[in-house]
């Protein structure tokens, strides 16, 4: 098994899940911002072209972060980052969804579309007339997480989940690209804080991101 891994914060979503598991797995480095991860041969295996990708032990390669981090749990259940029992889990991936549409997609369409523009018109179809509506739409729900999440410690509950690493991944970089952190979500300011403090969120981080001036 081997992690096809680049800089950026979907790849460190499954650094960091790694991380909070206490696995470690061999991994390769492509390059994304030289746009490796468009052509072949990494398409032949992706062809999505997203990374990360996961190649398992019989050549076969998943290419869907979420997806990746869910075999690692089934693989490796303790600690459970995704659950413990069915109600767990679905609950955590109701959560999931919630994020994933509402918050982080709108996320990075709009970097991709403005910040991101000369990094990505060339490799997507790009939108720059919707990405100031996408980082509005984006926080209003961030403010209704706000209060959804208020008195707990995390997103789905007391327990750290795969969600919460996706969007503190997402927010922390995104906070650097236009897209800052509003600091009149406490209770989001709180868990962020809560989450950020963790050993894993540092361990995660591309040894460049400081060069980049980018936290992925």
């Amino acid at each position: 098994m081997k992690l096809i891994n680049s800089f950026g914060p979907n790849p460190r979503i499954v650094r960091m899940f790694l991380a909070e598991k206490g696995l470690s797995i061999p991994s390769t480095d492509i390059d994304m911002l030289g746009g490796e991860n468009r052509k072949p041969p990494y398409t032949d295996k992706n062809p999505g072209g997203q990374t990360p990708s996961l190649e398992l032990d019989d050549g076969s390669v998943l290419g869907e972060t979420v997806v990746i981090c869910e075999y690692l749990e089934e693989k490796h259940p303790t600690p459970a980052l995704i659950g413990s029992n069915a109600q767990e889990r679905a609950e955590a991936r109701q959560w999931q969804r919630r994020v994933e549409l509402n918050i982080t997609e709108y996320i990075y369409n709009a970097f991709r579309y403005s910040e991101g523009l000369g990094l990505f018109k060339d490799r997507v179809h790009c939108i720059p007339a919707a990405a100031p509506d996408m980082k509005v739409s984006a926080q209003s729900w961030l403010k209704k997480l706000d209060g959804l999440i208020a008195g707990r410690d995390f997103i789905a509950g007391k327990q750290l989940r795969l969600v919460d690493i996706v969007l503190y991944c997402c927010l922390d970089f995104a906070k650097d690209v236009g897209q800052p952190l509003d600091p009149s979500n406490a209770n989001i300011a709180a868990w962020f804080k809560r989450v950020d403090s963790r050993p894993s969120a540092t361990a995660s981080l591309s040894s460049n991101w400081a060069d980049m001036k980018m936290r992925g």
